[in-house]
């Protein structure tokens, strides 16, 4: 049997999250579908056809699903996941949102936050906070899966040229309404997707040095903001900066740590990255145990000799 991938989107383009869904269906079965369910979003169903290995899309369109709920999308995936061996989609908040509910609707066991493949029924997951990795196998006929994007490749975005299949939409059981909502904007890089991210912790101190310090740095360096759960929950930035356990996970090419610690939960969004550097006061800060670089002084210090050193090199 196939596997599906639920596509994440925001009506206009392909998420890059899915492409690293797509490489990890491709590990379980060779043939895999791609469900899109939005508003609108013809030219995101499009854009998954051309994907590298993708045989078929469905789509859905209709208005009732312009924002994502998991109590209409859900029914959607329920409806088709019979036809297929697992249903996938990445471990983001949107997929983390859908994806349980489609587990229980099915009575299935729900195999969350993978990163690796042993085989059609046997995957590798983090426990402890990402400090132990846990094989599991699961018994049933279907899987339902939430990938951790960070652990595997995506896939190539060209090259594919599937069928674009229009799938009737799903009975709406009228159990929550989409209002409004607002979206942060900024012209620097998704922190999920980000190749270079600058995080501050709370040894930033309060939001205005983040704004003073840190976001200048991250500008000359082309890089996204992130921050530890304790700048968040200490109100210095908004939540969607936070990395983490229970934040974004993120595996960029270059990690800065301002003034993080490194408690357990924020190390395991982060120690992934290529290369991590870190800057803190406290020599004994666990941060350095996993960075590539530690520099112990004062970041109100350091962080703009570094930004000034890189405009310098930048020219």
């Amino acid at each position: 049997m196939t596997a599906l991938v639920l596509a994440e989107h925001d009506n206009a383009s392909l998420k890059a999250a899915t492409l690293n869904a797509i490489s990890a269906a491709q590990k379980i079965d060779g043939d895999v579908h791609v469900l899109v369910v939005g508003s609108g979003c013809k030219a995101v169903a499009e854009a998954a056809a051309k994907v590298k290995g993708v045989s078929k899309v469905l789509l859905v369109d209709d208005a009732r699903y312009k924002a994502p709920l998991a109590e209409i999308v859900a029914p959607v995936v329920v409806a088709l996941a019979p036809k297929y061996a697992a249903v996938l989609t990445a471990s983001t908040s949107i997929g983390k949102n859908i994806l349980p509910r489609a587990a229980a609707l099915l009575d299935v066991a729900q195999i969350s936050d993978i990163v690796g493949v042993v085989s059609g029924d046997t995957f590798v997951r983090p426990i402890y906070a990402g400090n132990a990795m846990a094989t599991v196998q699961s018994s049933d006929k279907l899987k339902v899966i939430t990938v951790r994007t960070t652990a595997f490749p995506a896939a190539e975005a060209t090259g594919g040229s599937a069928a674009i299949e229009t799938v009737a939409a799903s009975d709406d059981p009228g159990l929550s309404k989409f209002v409004s909502q607002e979206l942060s904007k900024s012209e620097r890089p998704e922190l999920a997707g980000a190749k270079i991210v600058v995080s501050g912790g709370r040894g930033m101190q309060n939001g205005e040095n983040f704004k003073t310090y840190l976001e200048p740095l991250a500008d000359a360096l082309g890089a996204a903001v992130g921050a530890s759960r304790a700048a968040v929950d200490s109100g210095f930035v908004p939540n969607d900066y936070q990395v983490g356990q229970t934040g974004k996970i993120v595996a960029p090419d270059l990690y800065l740590a301002i003034g993080i610690s490194g408690a357990i939960q924020h190390l395991a969004g982060m120690k992934d990255s290529k290369v991590i550097v870190a800057v803190n006061k406290d020599e004994e800060a666990p941060i350095f145990q996993v960075a590539d670089y530690g520099l112990v002084g004062d970041l109100f210090k350091v962080v703009p000799e570094l930004e000034a050193e890189i405009r310098k090199i930048k020219g």
